[in-house]
């Protein structure tokens, strides 16, 4: 049970404030009843709620799947740069979804964006062992030496042993390479400084697939979509 005030504010219907007048004027119905009260407390789940003559939806929480474009930094603000919640439409940024983990101003690819807090968590901590899939242009020839390492532990160069992760090589010259990355850890800046603690860089990163969620080929980058309620499920299944 919320208050109904709460519960309109949140929703983007206005201020408290605005809401008190809204709800003195008639304009707000619960089941078919009109209400004078900001104050009543209403199951949003379970009451339908009328205002201005629209049934209001409600949902606590939302899921996005953003395909990030490049330039733009994995946040809520930034006082210099656009965040990807910049990218969001009024529909959605007024839940006040947070990026799950992050991703490099210069990474793009598949970000989760919630405000569920408690699927965040689990989805970012290391100990729930949540693969995340890149994939990587690299500036020199990747070899089974560098596949080794990964497997074994990267030490980065602030000392920090990586998690064993998974390197996949496509493509390998020597001028360059395509490989994926499988890691269950997101330290800052961590593909890069793994490959550069092989004396390699990585000219272009793309996260590819988040556990089993992969990125929507459909989304350019920029867009984003809500998740369905089967990918819901298989994240909370986690």
């Amino acid at each position: 049970m919320e208050r109904l005030d709460k519960i309109l504010s949140n929703l983007g219907y206005g201020s408290r404030k605005e809401i008190k007048g809204i709800i003195k004027k008639g304009m707000v119905l619960i089941d078919g009843i009109e209400v004078k009260d900001s104050s009543l407390q209403v199951d949003p789940e379970k009451s339908k709620i009328i205002v201005g003559g629209e049934e209001v939806n409600y949902r606590k929480y939302i899921y996005l799947m953003m395909n990030k474009p490049d330039g733009v930094v994995s946040a809520t603000y930034d006082k210099y740069d656009e965040t990807v919640v910049d990218l969001l439409h009024p529909d959605h940024s007024i839940f006040n979804p947070f990026p799950v983990g992050r991703l490099d101003k210069d990474t793009v690819g598949l970000l989760l964006l919630t405000n569920d807090g408690e699927l965040n968590h689990r989805l970012i901590s290391p100990k729930w062992h949540v693969d995340k899939v890149y994939y990587a242009e690299i500036d020199k020839k990747v070899e089974e030496k560098d596949v080794e390492a990964f497997r074994s532990g990267v030490i980065l160069d602030d000392g920090y042993k990586c998690l064993p992760a998974e390197l996949r090589i496509l493509e390998a010259e020597e001028n360059g390479s395509k490989v994926e990355v499988v890691l269950q850890e997101g330290k800052f800046h961590q593909v890069k400084r793994m490959f550069e603690s092989r004396g390699k860089k990585v000219v272009y990163l793309k996260r590819i697939s988040f556990a089993d969620l992969k990125l929507d080929g459909d989304l350019e980058e920029g867009e984003y979509r809500e998740l369905t309620p089967e990918e819901i499920e298989m994240l909370k299944s986690i």
